[in-house]
């Protein structure tokens, strides 16, 4: 989040699960948990938590499960707009299970599988959706220069169902008494991007290391956008980040993303080695500006 989302070419361990699932493979750790949350758009809130592992001769394994906090929302009707005195709260997750392995000492493949649920009240949508992602390190020989390409959320049309849609109603110039008529609703394409990324990596840069990302991601349903990140990383102990998030061909002022930045700070505590705590800061135009927190 800090590098702008531009981290396609060289995420790796669990992080890499939503960025890139290739770096999955490249973890540090034979088994790394991870937790995160996210101040997001409107006061709701993304949680985040995740489990993988490395197993000798078959690759690595993880799962993850990703929500969305709503809170609760008041509810209205046609007769009741200022609300009837009840509450809901919409519950939208996505589960997921990751496979990733080195095919070469350079190249790494990563693909993933999530089950989408979204429900509000007494009607849900649900779909499986599938991504992949591959790494390629030392690109064309050139030491520490990686690429990273990765299509997300290919799958079926989600649509939504239940008994809310049901409403009573009479149809004109026909001899029978009201009935309960079923509103079918439309469906729509899950949201399919595509990324292609570069990295190059600085080592040994003032006792530390300096790392340059750059990201190509096409939406099929919003602007395609251009991300770049750095990162300077200090003795495997610190890292400094930051980024920028820029959507071509939009109209001025449609596009809220921006500038980013965080931290990162890795440790051992007891016998836990490289505990992690990372924040990011994301600008947002309009709504306060994102908080992720991930340890």
């Amino acid at each position: 989040m800090a590098l702008g989302g531009s981290s396609a070419a060289t995420t790796s361990g669990i992080e890499a699960l939503y960025w890139n699932p290739a770096g999955l493979t490249r973890a540090g750790s034979d088994a790394t948990l991870a937790f995160s949350t996210m101040s997001y758009l409107g006061d709701t809130r993304v949680n985040y938590v995740a489990l993988a592992g490395r197993f000798k001769g078959v690759g690595s394994l993880a799962l993850d499960i990703k929500a969305l906090a709503f809170g609760d929302i008041p509810v209205t009707t046609e007769t009741r707009p200022d609300g009837t005195g009840a509450y809901f709260s919409p519950t939208f997750f996505t589960v997921g299970g990751h496979f990733s392995r080195d095919l070469t000492d350079r190249i790494a493949l990563g693909i993933t599988s999530h089950y989408i649920v979204n429900r509000i009240e007494r009607v849900d949508a649900a779909a499986i959706s599938f991504s992949a992602g591959l790494q390629y390190l030392n690109l064309g020989d050139i030491e520490g220069l990686d690429m990273g390409v990765v299509l997300k959320h290919i799958g079926a049309r989600m649509e939504y169902a239940g008994s809310s849609l049901l409403r009573r109603g009479q149809i004109d110039d026909v001899r029978r008494p009201a009935a309960d008529y079923n509103i079918q609703a439309s469906s729509a394409d899950l949201p399919s991007t595509f990324e292609i990324g570069l990295a190059y990596r600085y080592p040994g840069i003032t006792a530390g290391d300096v790392n340059l990302h750059s990201v190509f991601r096409h939406n099929n349903f919003a602007y395609d956008q251009l991300r770049f990140g750095v990162e300077y990383i200090y003795g495997d102990m610190l890292a400094v980040r930051g980024g920028f998030d820029y959507a071509t061909d939009t109209v001025k002022d449609a596009y809220i993303y921006g500038t980013s930045f965080g931290f990162g700070l890795q440790t051992s505590i007891g016998g836990l080695e490289d505990v992690r705590v990372d924040y990011a800061y994301t600008n947002v135009d309009v709504f306060d500006g994102l908080n992720t927190f991930t340890f």
